[in-house]
């Protein structure tokens, strides 16, 4: 998993099978490694909601957009 914070914005790409989609959760961490120790901790149920909400077709712009847990 790639992540870049940016402005409170973590952008990080997951794996769809062969295809990689970029999904984008809002934060209010200050810094790239407490924004990655949070989305490590939280892995397999971001992409859970990842996966559900690309295959309802809940996108903005081709973008997953998710929230904190």
């Amino acid at each position: 998993m790639r992540v870049k914070l940016d402005g409170g914005t973590i952008t990080f790409l997951l794996a769809f099978g062969a295809s990689r989609k970029t999904c984008r959760l809002a934060t209010t961490f200050n810094t790239q490694k407490q924004a990655f120790s949070y989305l490590q901790k939280h892995r397999t149920e971001f992409e859970r909601m990842a996966r559900v909400r690309l295959a309802s077709g809940e996108l903005e712009d081709g973008i997953i957009v998710l929230s904190l847990l």
